[in-house]
């Protein structure tokens, strides 16, 4: 702020006499817009230590953890080359929920499991989605709080997370992919929902009806604003679309990752303080991290890195995999297919069309998309 010289010493606020005596009113309108300019001055005096506190209060709610002291030095080598790769977890956590979605499931495992892929410009990026029914060969994982799970051969992906917490399900994307985790981010449940709420709801069309009674979802075809409880409920849909497994829900999820994607971009939180700062609020309260991440500083960075990722230039799949013949409801990776997704990624190159021809889990169109 800059300040001009000459005669700007202020006088004396109120009724001034004239020449008769008889004071003289001040025009509403100055006397608004000065004490507007005396409340900036002091939001401004302020602001500095008010924002040091502030974001000191955010950094306490984020709950880190040490994946790197976890997994060691045997893992995929860093690329350097200004792409990041951050591993996307939402689990299926109850605690808090007083049985809303089910009391026969305990501890926690990974729902959703997506790899993030951003090129080294930061304006595009690919999502693959890992069916959490997926056989794979688990490695040796160290437990959260000591000891170590051995490894598994064809055992179920999620359990990788049951079994030995984030840092077991990096480890194993790791040694099926090729392709190291820069981060990782995971939000549970009522995190999930919490978020949404928070945005104002994310906007949705759905080309036919969706209704699934096991996720308590009914959506007549058309436009959408979900808030955060049927949010929740379409992420989590199997049964109401594609062929009632979990590669129907993926499609759904990415779906809903890019109207996610397209609301963030629309709310402007970063020319709104007062919507920045309650969304950071909600995510850092809501959201656990690799301690790489684990700041409200370092996520706020990460958004802001983030924020000119248009929802048009992220390509979405699923790993490629195709049923288990032995197990109907599980599926198995295509080798040669899936490793020419996890190649692009490591190369930083945009995902060939050819790797996902022959996966049943891209097959049909999604039933939903962003609004426009």
């Amino acid at each position: 702020m800059s300040y001009e010289s000459g005669n700007t010493t202020p006088g004396p606020v109120g009724p001034e006499p004239d020449g008769g005596g008889v004071p003289e009113r001040r025009p509403p309108r100055r006397r608004a817009l000065r004490i507007t300019a005396w409340a900036a001055l002091g939001v401004l005096a302020v602001g500095g230590a008010g924002a040091a506190y502030l974001w000191s209060h955010l950094n306490g709610n984020v709950k880190g953890v040490d994946i790197n002291s976890a997994l060691g030095h045997d893992r995929p080598s860093d690329a350097h080359n200004g792409a990041m790769n951050i591993l996307l977890l939402g689990s299926d956590s109850r605690a808090g929920t007083h049985g809303e979605y089910g009391t026969g499931v305990s501890g926690a495992r990974s729902d959703t499991t997506m790899v993030l892929h951003v090129d080294k410009s930061h304006r595009k990026a690919s999502v693959v989605s890992i069916p959490r029914d997926t056989m794979v060969d688990r490695p040796s994982c160290p437990k959260p709080h000591g000891g170590t799970v051995p490894g598994a051969h064809q055992a179920m992906f999620n359990e990788s997370y049951a079994v030995g917490g984030p840092g077991c399900t990096v480890k194993t994307v790791e040694k099926m992919s090729g392709v190291r985790m820069d981060h990782y981010l995971e939000v549970d449940f009522n995190g999930f929902k919490k978020l949404i709420d928070q945005l104002g709801g994310v906007d949705i069309t759905t080309r036919q009806a969706v209704s699934d009674n096991d996720s308590h979802l009914s959506l007549p075809a058309g436009k959408h604003t979900l808030k955060g409880e049927q949010a929740l409920s379409l992420v989590r849909t199997r049964h109401g679309v594609g062929d009632g497994s979990d590669l129907g829900r993926i499609q759904l999820q990415q779906a809903f990752i890019k109207a996610l994607t397209q609301r963030v971009d629309n709310v402007g939180m970063f020319s709104n303080p007062a919507k920045l700062y309650g969304l950071a609020n909600t995510a850092t309260r809501t959201v656990s991290a690799d301690s790489g991440l684990a700041s409200a500083g370092k996520l706020l960075g990460l958004a802001k890195d983030l924020k000119g990722l248009n929802p048009k230039n992220m390509d979405m799949v699923t790993m490629p995999v195709t049923y288990d013949r032995q197990a109907p409801d599980r599926v198995l990776p295509l080798t040669k297919d899936s490793q020419q997704v996890w190649q692009a990624l490591r190369n930083d190159r945009p995902i060939p069309k050819s790797a996902v021809q022959n996966s049943v889990g891209d097959k049909g169109r999604t039933p939903v998309t962003a609004s426009s």
